[in-house]
């Protein structure tokens, strides 16, 4: 099964505390993690219009003149335009794994403003996405298949606890390029007391969250999207060229890239966990029960005592202390 990555924006933004509003006003939410779908052939528009939840029924506004409802993607870096601040160009990532983490946030984005909590109703946390970031640092261990970092997937009753924050306009086509296997969607998330992240008064507001789904039959990277089958010729031409597909997954032997057989690698676990940790018990607790196996059965808590027990005691390389400290 190959699956295929998104990004998402959510279309408006919460109140705030008064010397944040400025910050809040007429944004959307990044929220930077991959979508693996449980349903191979499900649509944006369903995914946009199945839940009976009636708090994110009612939240699901349109987007600024378009008639789209979130979740809808977006295709290129032009789209991003309807989902930034008209007031001050800013635009919000919401972050699920590391990204749970400001000092992992700022490590990638120095200049964020409005660090805070948030909730997504509707999707879980799955690590099923072999990473190669973590061969480039020396943290994979391809033997045990400890490999995979955090994607999302829609989940019908599941609830994830986020942060968010805001980055400005001109920082959209980095961001892209180092997330190059994933899209984007337009999702709204909701303040921690059930409040939806919306201003119906104002069209042009919204979430911007980058995550993953994932089909059975297609990847799609920015601005293409192809067939793969699971050889390493088809992932090249997913990629644009062979050159391309070595440099970022072949010298790692990365040949399917969303997959339901591997396992957390183990440094970039424990720090999701400990800065889920520093968030509070809600947001702790809310990764354990939350995060699941590829095999979309074993939760996060459930590995801890057995395959992953003993993760959280080890300390991360010296040189990684700092970037992976939680």
């Amino acid at each position: 099964m190959s699956n295929t990555p998104l990004r998402a924006s959510s279309l408006y933004s919460p109140p705030g505390p008064t010397h944040h509003r400025h910050h809040h006003r007429n944004h959307l939410f990044t929220l930077s993690f991959p979508i693996t779908g449980s349903n191979p052939h499900a649509s944006l528009h369903h995914l946009a219009t199945t839940s009976n939840n009636p708090d994110r029924r009612r939240s699901a506004v349109m987007s600024s003149g378009d008639g789209l409802r979130p979740p809808f993607q977006l295709n290129d870096e032009s789209d991003f335009d309807r989902i930034v601040s008209p007031d001050d160009g800013l635009l919000s990532v919401c972050g699920f794994g590391s990204l749970l983490s400001e000092r992992s946030a700022r490590s990638t984005f120095p200049d964020l403003v409005d660090f805070r909590v948030a909730r997504l109703n509707g999707f879980r946390r799955v690590f099923a996405h072999a990473a190669p970031i973590f061969f480039e640092r020396g943290i994979a261990n391809p033997e045990t298949k400890e490999i995979s970092s955090l994607s999302v997937e829609p989940s019908e009753g599941e609830t994830l606890i986020v942060t968010v924050f805001n980055i400005r306009k001109s920082e959209i086509p980095s961001f892209i390029e180092r997330e190059h296997e994933f899209r984007f969607l337009a999702v709204l998330p909701e303040t921690l007391d059930g409040k939806p992240f919306t201003n119906p008064a104002v069209c042009e507001t919204g979430t911007l969250c980058c995550y993953c789904l994932i089909f059975t039959e297609s990847v799609s990277f920015p601005f293409r999207s192809v067939i793969l089958s699971l050889t390493t010729i088809d992932l090249a031409v997913a990629v644009g060229s062979q050159e391309v597909y070595f440099q970022r997954y072949g010298r790692y032997n990365i040949h399917k890239i969303w997959r339901d057989d591997i396992l957390p690698c183990r440094v970039y676990l424990r720090h999701c966990v400990l800065a889920a940790k520093s968030l509070g018990d809600a947001a702790y607790n809310n990764f354990l029960d939350h995060t699941f196996l590829g095999d979309r059965k074993t939760t996060i808590r459930e590995y801890f005592v057995t395959t992953g027990s003993g993760i959280m005691e080890e300390e991360p390389p010296e040189p990684l202390k700092t970037r992976y400290g939680g």
